[in-house]
């Protein structure tokens, strides 16, 4: 018998069973209803990792939900400004990437003498 006979042979018998166990617990549900939960999750789960086999097929599909997303103006810039104000309510964030700007600016001493200069000709 081949690998394949044998599995449809097993899953016959799979089906048999559970419908013998709910036909004797007094319910009438056919099929995948019929089964136990975590025979659902085993079938369930092999849909999900079939489908993402296919990378291809799946990163066309996140780039479709992105264009479209992205071409709602006013949400994206919802979006961003949600996420500013969150950000900026974080004082000690705020504070530290200010010193870190100041220290990369304080750095480079030609920029700093020509503010200094553009301070004193006010």
């Amino acid at each position: 018998m081949s690998q394949a006979e044998n599995e449809d042979r097993q899953s016959e018998e799979e089906r048999q069973q559970s419908e013998a166990e709910l036909s004797a617990a007094g319910g009438n549900a056919r099929g995948f209803a019929a089964m136990d939960n975590e025979k659902q999750r085993q079938i369930a789960s092999k849909g999900g990792a079939a489908v993402s086999r296919n990378r291809e097929y799946m990163a066309a599909i996140g780039k479709k939900g992105g264009e479209r997303v992205s071409q709602n103006r006013e949400h994206m810039a919802a979006i961003g400004k949600k996420g500013g104000e969150r950000v900026s309510q974080n004082r000690e964030h705020m504070a530290s990437i200010g010193r870190k700007g100041g220290e990369a600016v304080s750095q480079d001493r030609e920029h700093m003498s020509r503010i200094g200069r553009k301070g004193g000709e006010s």
